[in-house]
């Protein structure tokens, strides 16, 4: 029994964290995106609303 109820957590748990582990990436990896883009961008283009 403990086993069953064992395998349901885990079986629900891992794609949970596995969502969650890619959306964390993702926001990250957006911000790293933009603040480079904001970095490198034409003096003429950084002054256009985002």
């Amino acid at each position: 029994m403990l086993g069953g109820i064992a395998i349901i957590v885990v079986v629900l748990l891992i794609p949970v964290a596995v969502l969650m582990t890619g959306a964390a990436a993702s926001a990250v990896l957006g911000e790293v995106f933009y603040r480079d883009g904001k970095k490198d961008a034409h003096p003429e283009l950084a002054d256009l609303p985002d």
